[in-house]
């Protein structure tokens, strides 16, 4: 029951963060929101250790590899993904973004020896196609030009790490690293590293005192960072990199389903056998049915 619960915490909050990221987007730069984002979450975690008494104290090792779920997880993947919107639509990012179901289940494999199970990657073929059906539109008017493969290719390379930072949470999570340690240090190491590349390119740290602007990122790092990912990478910790995984591919699909109700998105046919693909994939992947007792 509690898998369910973060699953659905998952799914939901991550969806309704499509929404909240148009408030961040304007007069900021997208990489400067992003740190702002990630920094508050880091200090708001870090508050809440401190006061619930949560210990702080790890090896040099351990920081080591949250520099390295920093990195992976909390910044350059972000980066690389607002690149990579500059030259494709948001719906093939989605549906690129997919594939991380695929890398985990590889990842996981061959770095933490999880057994490949038909069922989930069955699932996992029959989400993809029910998100490509989603986004066909967009998918059709992709132009293969040289702009266009540079897209692609940053999604790629975002989801490749992403997978890599899915995949070092759960070795985190392995050796006794705290999943709310483990984000708060990590977040705060993603922010720092993102800073950096942020000064290097010359990037203007403005801010906006505005009311959407200050909500959404609020709203962002508290549920979008800190809720989300705590629900996240706390599944991918009990149910493995792969099952979990499959979280982000329901969230476009629950995107689109509030973007219909706030922004007036109309569901056509091959949307709809899109959805039907992607609730059935996510059932094939994570059911498990009950044995009956002989």
């Amino acid at each position: 029951m509690k898998n369910i619960v973060l699953y659905l915490i998952t799914i939901l909050v991550w969806g309704s963060t499509w929404l909240a990221i148009k408030y961040q987007l304007g007069v900021v730069d997208p990489m400067v929101s992003v740190i702002y984002r990630f920094a508050l979450a880091s200090v708001l975690l870090m508050l809440f250790c401190r006061i619930k008494g949560l210990s702080l104290r790890f090896s040099a090792k351990d920081h080591l590899f949250m520099v390295l779920l920093g990195a992976l997880l909390f910044s350059v993947n972000y980066w690389l993904v607002y690149i990579a919107e500059i030259y494709v639509a948001s719906g093939l990012v989605a549906v690129v973004f997919s594939s991380i179901v695929f890398l985990n289940i590889a990842n996981g494999f061959f770095f933490l020896g999880t057994a490949v199970e038909k069922k989930m990657v069955a699932g996992a073929v029959l989400g993809i196609i029910g998100i490509a059906l989603i986004f066909m539109p967009e998918i059709e008017a992709f132009d293969l030009s040289d702009k266009g493969l540079f897209g692609l290719f940053m999604v790629f390379i975002s989801v490749l790490l992403a997978s890599f930072g899915n995949i070092t949470s759960a070795r985190n999570t392995k050796n006794k690293i705290p999943v709310i340690q483990a984000n708060a240090f990590g977040m705060g190491y993603g922010a720092i590293l993102l800073t950096l590349i942020a000064l290097v390119m010359g990037k203007e740290f403005t801010f906006t005192a505005s009311l959407p602007y200050m909500g959404s990122l609020v709203y962002l790092s508290v549920f979008g960072s800190i809720i989300a990912f705590y629900s996240y990478l706390t599944l991918i910790g009990t149910i493995g990199a792969d099952k979990a995984s499959y979280a982000i591919m329901v969230v476009p699909v629950v995107a689109l389903v509030l973007s219909s109700f706030f922004e007036g998105y109309a569901w056509n046919v091959s949307a709809i056998a899109g959805l039907f693909l992607v609730v059935a994939g996510n059932f094939l992947a994570l059911f498990k049915p009950r044995r009956v007792p002989a």
